[in-house]
């Protein structure tokens, strides 16, 4: 059994616990090596990485606004120099050639500082990934050996002033030029200009910009194309870069906006993998359908969501472990008249606050490994067909939205319950709080992502996926025959298996069976079959009373995001089971069980409302819920130190003087 014994000092059976519980014993670093699995090599050299560097969390504080940019900078190419932030390019440009090993470093670097983070997953995740994935062997061969060691910098410009999520309209135009046998890229006016472009306002001497591509006066969609935007670190002609100044957070990374002013730029800096044009101006695609192409154009870009969300879900990893440790320490009131003041974990509430949340971690953490394996396999070619890269698509996208909601909610309570203490600098949550807030808003906002979900679960994966706006998608509902939905749906199957479960069949108010798996996965399965039934409904109803595609999804908006989140949390359980199933009888195999209940339980319980609307929960069993999700964080009070401790967070990334000591 590895422990700190500084932690372990008062985390003895609280005076509510359980009895007659055998208490798990938890070997940290046996749990640990579980956890990082089959990166554990990858995680361990960034560890060490993050350890080397880890002035840089005092240096955000105290350096100059240019002088911490150069700082950041300098440790992201000196990172890049031991291979870690390159291993998912392809060996033959020096990578490690291996996606899922890039993803596992990324989500081990948001231990540390989140500028760091970012200014990583701009220049190799975004700027790097691009040229890789959209372009073809020219560009793999000019571009991929420098950007892989930081030689080049370089940077991703997508959005604009005027246009954010909605990207197919965006307004930069490239025109190519038949005589010159060039594209001229240009900016109509300032809501087509690029903005809140990582590296855009110092560092970047390349950009990866997506524009409008005109060919022979026709518009032929989204295209990106590699344009120098410095030369000799000046601004290059025809380009105006502006800084964007400071930002909530982040401040390490030069965000900033871009204009192109007629800027040239041979034929040959058209990323091409999935369209190309010819030196007399002939547009060809092997992808006949604009829309699918640029959605398949996108798709390819997915790395980044999935990167995005394992770095959220280590940033709230760190606020936990924090809190939990700080918990362990503090002493507030006595218990009794004759008794010393108790640490603030023995208080029921205080378990209320932090133990769901680290339940909900740990869900998050293996639904993340989940996806990270899918992207693995589809960029790896393993399982590269349509279907999968759907099911990627839409996992990635909903596994982000929650992510990143846990984290800003996370660090949010994790900071409110450290008091005090908790509001100064040095105790990380104010970097925490500052540089993870903008993680629900980029690689796609969050509700956004939600609809993108939804839009797959409401269409079934129809072959028309690809090239279906939010509009198109109403239309396709409504022709379908909602019966179809209704029967395709196992809803009334999942009611009578979650009936079957608890003695006395229709007795909903016994408390047997809640701390069945099989009895969760109903409850969530139901939850969202039942509200995709009624979405569907819903939009088919408002087409046949003749309403407008656009009135009728806006008027369904927050039904379709519910059906979207129902479906990912249906996720995140079906993960952490099958991770709890998977291992062998033993006590992290009971510890990690005991995680699963209480992430399943507290899940239904913060949605017990809509449980108690639909007949799925009584006012006495949705009692026994709440009961029993108090016991159960008594019964996980005694190890959460060992829980925190496995997650591998360096001593030096903590940080916390004054709360973790």
């Amino acid at each position: 059994m590895v422990t700190d014994n500084a932690d372990n000092a008062d985390k003895g059976d609280s005076a509510d616990s359980p009895s007659g519980y055998a208490q798990p014993v938890i070997d940290t670093q046996a749990l640990a090596e579980l956890l990082d699995g089959e990166y554990a090599e990858v995680r361990r050299l960034v560890r060490t990485n993050l350890v080397a560097y880890a002035d840089v969390l005092e240096e955000a504080e105290q350096l100059g606004f240019d002088a911490f940019r150069e700082r950041v900078r300098e440790i992201v190419v000196e990172m890049a120099a031991t291979g870690q932030t390159g291993m998912g390019f392809p060996k033959e440009y020096g990578g490690g050639g291996d996606v899922g090993a890039s993803i596992a470093a990324f989500e081990t670097l948001a231990f540390g500082d989140l500028s760091v983070l970012v200014k990583v997953g701009v220049q190799f995740g975004l700027f790097g990934g691009a040229i890789l994935q959209l372009g073809t062997e020219h560009h793999h061969k000019t571009y991929l050996p420098d950007v892989v060691t930081g030689k080049l910098m370089g940077c991703f410009a997508m959005t604009e002033t005027g246009h954010g999520s909605n990207v197919q309209a965006l307004g930069t135009v490239a025109r190519y030029d038949a005589g010159t046998q060039e594209f001229v890229i240009t900016t109509g006016d300032d809501q087509a200009r690029k903005d809140y472009i990582g590296n855009a306002a110092r560092h970047a001497e390349v950009a990866v910009v997506f524009a409008q591509l005109e060919v022979g006066g026709e518009r032929q969609g989204v295209h990106a194309f590699v344009v120098p935007i410095r030369v000799g670190g000046q601004p290059a002609p025809g380009v105006r870069i502006e800084d964007d100044g400071r930002k909530m957070g982040l401040n390490g990374v030069d965000n900033g906006r871009i204009w192109f002013d007629g800027v040239r730029v041979p034929r040959e800096a058209l990323l091409n993998r999935f369209a190309d044009v010819t030196a007399e101006g002939v547009y060809r695609s092997p992808i006949d359908n604009p829309n699918r192409r640029f959605f398949t154009m996108l798709g390819t870009l997915v790395q980044g969501r999935v990167s995005v969300a394992g770095g959220a879900v280590n940033a709230a990893k760190v606020a936990l472990a924090i809190a939990t440790k700080y918990a362990l320490r503090r002493r507030q009131f006595e218990a009794a008249s004759d008794s010393d003041e108790q640490v603030l974990l023995d208080y029921g509430m205080h378990r209320r606050r932090l133990l769901p949340l680290i339940a909900r971690t740990y869900a998050l953490h293996f639904a993340q490994d989940v996806t990270r394996t899918q992207l693995h396999e589809v960029f790896s070619g393993i399982a590269d067909d349509e279907q999968a890269r759907r099911e990627l698509e839409a996992r990635a996208a909903g596994i982000k939205a929650l992510g990143t909601w846990h984290a800003t909610r996370t660090i949010q309570e994790c900071r409110e319950a450290c008091g005090g203490a908790g509001y100064l600098a040095v105790n990380r949550f104010a970097a925490l709080k500052a540089d993870s807030d903008v993680f629900a808003t980029f690689e796609g906002d969050n509700h956004v992502l939600l609809q993108l979900v939804a839009k797959g679960l409401l269409t079934h994966h129809a072959s028309e996926f690809e090239s279906m706006d939010q509009l198109g998608m109403v239309r396709y509902v409504t022709n379908l025959a909602v019966e179809t939905v209704i029967e395709k749906s196992s809803a009334h199957k999942l009611l009578e298996r979650v009936r079957d479960l608890l003695p006395g069949g229709d007795e909903w108010d016994q408390e047997a069976g809640l701390l069945d798996s099989e009895y969760h996965l109903a409850m969530l399965r139901f939850r969202e079959e039942h509200m995709l039934a009624g979405a569907a409904r819903r939009l088919k109803r408002g087409m046949d009373q003749k309403g407008h595609p656009g009135v009728v999804f806006s008027q369904v908006q927050d039904h379709v995001i519910a059906v979207a989140h129902a479906h990912v949390e249906r996720l995140v359980l079906e993960a952490f089971v099958a991770k709890v199933q998977g291992l062998p009888d033993g006590d992290h195999k009971v510890a990690l069980g005991l995680l699963c209940d209480l992430f399943a339980l507290s899940t239904i319980e913060a949605d017990r409302a809509w449980f108690m609307e639909h007949g799925r929960l009584t006012v006495q069993r949705s009692k026994a819920i709440r009961r029993e999700v108090n016991d159960l964080c008594a019964k996980i009070r005694p190890i959460a130190a060992e829980l925190v401790d496995a997650w591998g967070i360096p001593r030096e990334m903590l940080r916390a003087p004054d709360l973790v000591g």
